[in-house]
């Protein structure tokens, strides 16, 4: 198994709940976290309803010299997911943010501060929904940041599609994709027309988006589905996780049944690649702790090789940070967070040789 070593540990002062590294190569030294916080009366039959406020924070870490500093934040409605832009030579990296208000919002980083670029609300025909995924598509042939799209989930179970143009966001599309809580949606990195949702139905299904047509459902889960990592260096590979606690790989060519599942334990709320090709996963599992992954014969089945237990809530965010110093040959940090206990924790894996 593998150590993992805790370098920094911060109060957030809010429930923490995102974590998301900067993916651009000028910026691989930056992260954000995302907070949820209720405010007022916290019951079901509170009215009104209770507040969501929340808070982005901008950290750096460098980890070589082992420094950590807050260098930004931001107020805003309670936090459920973001998502960095993958563009390549970004003059500004751009960040979108998925909230409580049922907004999708857009920030740059420039000059050590996340500047709000551009709102989309989508409660324009709904009450009080909530905005609770985002992914950006995934076109690296496109050189213009202009034209990009991004999928949006809500509480509703729609799925809107959005392109974002000139600083501006606009509603290309919108359906009903499930009948609870859409909590995940993430387009297909190989195919810039398919997208993947899961939701609180059990329910996971892939749309084209030019109709948008459902193309399949898979009922393979026996609770929410609540997290899909189409995997950026393995083409047809799709995982899943789900509150029936179960990690799952999939072959989109073939989605009938898994290919392989491994019981991680407390539900599981996302999953993200590590940034070398070393077949790893990094899983939230919320009720649990945070575990490590590796992917067998690249791909076919699962190992659990590392878990993270130095948090006492709820496991919800999670991302990994690559290390740019070439002299340290790659070593892996990550970055993690808990909900009431509102903790963040950075951490260095050390593989046993």
């Amino acid at each position: 198994m593998m150590e993992i070593k805790t370098l920094h540990s911060l109060d957030t002062e809010y429930s923490a709940d995102s974590i998301e590294w900067c993916p651009n190569e000028h910026f691989l030294t930056y992260f954000v976290c995302g907070t949820y916080q209720l405010e007022g009366n916290t019951s079901e039959s509170s009215s009104p309803p209770c507040r969501r406020k929340g808070r982005i924070y901008l950290f750096q870490f460098k980890a070589k010299t082992n420094d950590f500093v807050e260098l930004h934040r931001v107020e805003t409605a309670a936090i459920l997911d973001m998502k960095w832009l993958q563009q390549e030579n970004l003059e500004f990296p751009i960040l979108a943010a998925a909230n409580a208000l049922g907004q999708i919002e857009v920030f740059t980083l420039e000059k050590n501060q996340l500047i709000r670029k551009s709102t989309f609300d989508l409660n324009t025909e709904f009450h009080n929904l909530l905005a609770l995924s985002l992914d950006w598509d995934w076109n690296s042939s496109s050189q213009l940041v202009d034209n990009r799209k991004i999928l949006s989930s809500d509480s509703k179970g729609d799925i809107t599609l959005l392109q974002f143009n000139e600083n501006r966001l606009t509603k290309l599309n919108r359906w009903s994709a499930h009948s609870f809580e859409a909590w995940i949606c993430a387009f297909d990195k190989w195919d810039f027309n398919r997208v993947f949702t899961g939701g609180d139905d059990t329910f996971l299904h892939a749309f084209d988006i030019r109709g948008p047509n459902k193309i399949l459902t898979n009922k393979s889960h026996i609770a929410g589905v609540t997290c899909l990592l189409s995997h950026p260096k393995q083409e047809h590979i799709l995982l899943t996780g789900s509150y029936d606690e179960r990690l799952r790989i999939f072959d989109t060519r073939s989605m009938k049944q898994p290919i392989s599942d491994i019981n991680l334990e407390g539900g599981i709320w996302r999953l993200k690649p590590d940034p070398y090709d070393r077949n790893l996963i990094l899983a939230a599992c919320m009720y649990k702790n945070f575990s490590i992954v590796e992917l067998l014969d690249g791909r076919s089945d699962m190992k659990l090789v590392g878990e993270y237990n130095e948090h006492e809530s709820i496991c919800y965010g999670a991302d990994w940070c690559m290390d740019t110093n070439k002299e340290n040959n790659g070593d892996l940090y990550m970055a993690t967070c808990s909900f009431y206990d509102h903790k963040l924790c950075l951490s260095e894996l050390i593989e046993n040789k």
